[in-house]
């Protein structure tokens, strides 16, 4: 009997994703920083408030976030759940809509505006073609979501110092360290300088993988699809991403639509 175990592209063993809210002009120094590092991340923007007060320019979109992942977070930032079903809706839609005009590409993943969102929403939102959104609750751990419409990030990011330690010594396959916030906050409580200190812990890691939210979502859905024979010695797999796994501790690269036999 074989036995296969999944993990994250080019046999990476463990992720880190970061995820920030609002489109504030503090992102322009978070990407800045991030770039330096080799860490991705994705940025939910409001596109109704851009060029507005600290907010982002939509002119700057498609430049500042290359590389990263741009998503929603509605329009104009609303309690969702406290909306007409048509206007919250519409919050979501056009939302993504003018984000996909700034960007040039479909924008299905979102977090909710101040975290919050009732059972109305999320099968809004599915309608409206998310696939994932993010809310405020976290873990504290290193898990995968059950929900990705319900998911729970490790941490926000002013306690990111102390679970790094946790996360660069925990061995478990397909172990995610998800962290949260706002840029602005770094102006607001003057701690830079965390952020900092923890982009040089995470850097240029052989076994991590650096992530955007909506590339966690494909590989992790991807996985979940893969089809494993009784015995544990043929895999398929029936999606457009590569899987890569170990099977009895030979690495293995299953490509979209491929059984691979070992």
């Amino acid at each position: 009997m074989g036995s296969v175990r999944f993990l994250y592209p080019e046999f990476k063993p463990k992720a880190l994703t970061m995820s920030y809210d609002d489109g504030v002009v503090q992102d322009r120094r978070l990407v800045e920083l991030f770039n330096r590092h080799g860490i991705r991340g994705t940025f939910h923007l409001n596109s109704a408030t851009f060029d507005q007060g600290n907010r982002i320019s939509s002119a700057e979109v498609a430049t500042l976030y290359q590389g990263h992942e741009v998503a929603c977070h509605s329009c104009t930032h609303p309690f969702l759940e406290r909306l007409p079903r048509q206007e919250a809706l519409r919050e979501i839609w056009e939302d993504r809509r003018r984000l996909e005009e700034l960007c040039g590409y479909p924008v299905i993943g979102m977090s909710y505006p101040y975290g919050t969102w009732n059972a109305e929403v999320v099968e809004i939102a599915r309608a409206a073609g998310i696939v994932y959104s993010r809310d405020v609750r976290t873990t504290g751990g290193f898990g995968l979501p059950l929900d990705f419409m319900h998911w729970e990030g490790t941490c926000h990011h002013r306690d990111m110092l102390n679970r790094a330690d946790a996360f660069l010594k925990q061995g478990y396959m397909l172990g995610l360290f998800y962290v949260w916030g706002h840029a602005y906050e770094f102006d607001n409580n003057d701690n830079w300088g965390d952020i900092e200190e923890f982009c040089k812990m995470m850097a240029h890691r052989d076994n991590v993988w650096y992530a955007t939210n909506i590339e966690v979502y494909r590989v992790i859905q991807a996985i979940r699809a893969a089809v494993v024979s009784c015995d544990g010695r043929m895999i398929y797999n029936p999606s457009a991403e590569t899987l890569w796994a170990v099977c009895d501790e030979r690495k293995v690269k299953i490509g979209p639509g491929e059984t691979v036999r070992f």
